[in-house]
């Protein structure tokens, strides 16, 4: 909410536009629980952990940019944040996994004379359906709330966020203006992400089988939605170390092409706080890397 959260390896920054014009920024450590779990770093394992890291920071984000984005007295309390996360995920696996199901299982009757037969066959075929059904529910998610007026300028302000991410992978001089001259449209962004587990979720699921009872199958998606997240976050790593191999740019295009619903032309204010969340971010990043002095460990009182 007017602003922008950027991860480093070590910190999270957060830096919003107050009404007056004022940008403030906050500043966070990072501590993955990989660090204790080396076990956690394997492939797979690391993209479902990264999933759960990438919520809990949201949230906190969330949390300081609803407050300091309005003139309003807003108290957002642990337990609130907790309720609307539990609420916003039980919508989302409702909508995009169980409803498909659902409305597959009602369509039977359509279906059967266009997939005859039985077996496996069938089996792959309705769970492609199924697929088709989510991805048809995702892209109508995103052209409905693309049009709600506050979701445009989180959406500006996504675009100012790739902007930003470009033009300092570039090596170019950080100014707005010349910020504001690369595209809104990243390879790692999460809108990309979440059409590769869409597309993983249709493979993953082929294997599953289906169940006779709906409650099965449902129960069944859930659990291995972990498997899928890893998965994908494996081919988005892959993808962002070779952006410039052609066949990474055919397998993306996709998800750079919807990138077009989830990001919208920033304005040069917009692409500054961008730039405040990045330089903020550097800075103590590369505070937290610098060595020791004497040897021994600074500590701040």
């Amino acid at each position: 909410m007017e602003g922008v959260m950027l991860r480093g390896k070590d910190h999270w920054v957060v830096a919003v536009r107050r009404p007056d014009g004022e940008i403030v920024s906050q500043t966070k450590p990072i501590s993955p629980w990989s660090k204790n779990m080396l076990i956690l770093k394997k492939p797979i394992l690391r993209g479902a952990l990264a999933l759960v890291e990438a919520i809990s920071l949201g949230v906190g984000a969330l949390s300081f940019s609803a407050q300091e984005s309005t003139d309003e007295d807003i108290e957002i309390g642990a337990k609130e944040m907790t309720l609307t996360v539990i609420i916003g995920f039980g919508l989302a696996l409702g909508l995009f996994f169980a409803l498909p199901v659902w409305l597959i299982r009602l369509s039977h009757g359509l279906l059967d004379p266009i997939i005859p037969g039985g077996g496996w066959g069938k089996t792959v075929a309705l769970n492609l359906a199924e697929g088709a059904v989510r991805l048809a529910i995702f892209f109508g998610y995103l052209v409905l709330v693309s049009r709600i007026k506050d979701i445009k300028r989180v959406f500006e302000y996504h675009g100012a966020e790739h902007k930003t991410i470009h033009a300092f992978e570039h090596g170019v001089e950080m100014e707005p203006e010349r910020i504001d001259a690369f595209s809104t449209q990243h390879v790692r962004c999460g809108t990309s992400f979440l059409l590769v587990v869409m597309v993983v979720a249709i493979l993953v699921f082929s294997l599953l089988g289906r169940p006779d009872s709906i409650l099965v199958r449902i129960a069944l998606r859930f659990m291995v939605l972990p498997l899928v997240a890893g998965i994908s976050y494996e081919v988005i790593k892959y993808a962002g170390r070779h952006e410039e191999s052609r066949f990474v740019k055919i397998i993306m295009s996709p998800g750079l092409a919807l990138q077009r619903l989830t990001t919208r032309p920033p304005s040069l204010d917009q692409i500054e706080v961008a730039l405040v969340s990045l330089n903020t971010l550097l800075a103590v990043e590369a505070e937290s890397a610098r060595p020791p002095e004497n040897g021994k460990l600074k500590v701040e009182k």
